[in-house]
């Protein structure tokens, strides 16, 4: 078993509450699918906001699918000027025992295009 890092990102469609939360589980439930994961083998979550995004906290929606007592934090995205709107972006650490290769990788919606090289 090794610790593993996985890289997402969502484009959500408003600065709701709704909208945020609905974006966060999407994200995040597509990330534990996609490599084979439960949210006992994630060590911990960093998730930034771009600054048009200050309507919830992204950790909260994500103790709502059972990361109770995986440590969460959330920052603001650096203001980059033309940068894509409204996206959340995620970090997990996670115990795999995947290769490093085989981890994969999840962009949604808008995000796909911050990295069309891995995004799946």
């Amino acid at each position: 078993m090794s610790i593993r890092a996985i890289r997402g990102a969502i484009q959500v469609s408003a600065n709701t509450p709704e909208a945020i939360g609905e974006g966060v589980k999407e994200l995040i439930t597509a990330i534990l699918v996609a490599n084979a994961l439960e949210p006992l083998d994630v060590i911990s979550v960093f998730f930034t906001s771009t600054k048009d995004l200050d309507a919830a906290f992204p950790a909260a929606a994500c103790r709502e699918i059972g990361f109770a007592s995986v440590p969460l934090i959330g920052s603001v995205e650096v203001d980059v000027p033309g940068a894509l709107d409204k996206t959340i972006r995620a970090m997990l650490h996670v115990e795999s025992s995947k290769n490093h290769e085989d981890i994969s990788h999840i962009y949604l919606h808008g995000a796909m295009a911050l990295r069309r090289d891995i995004a799946q």
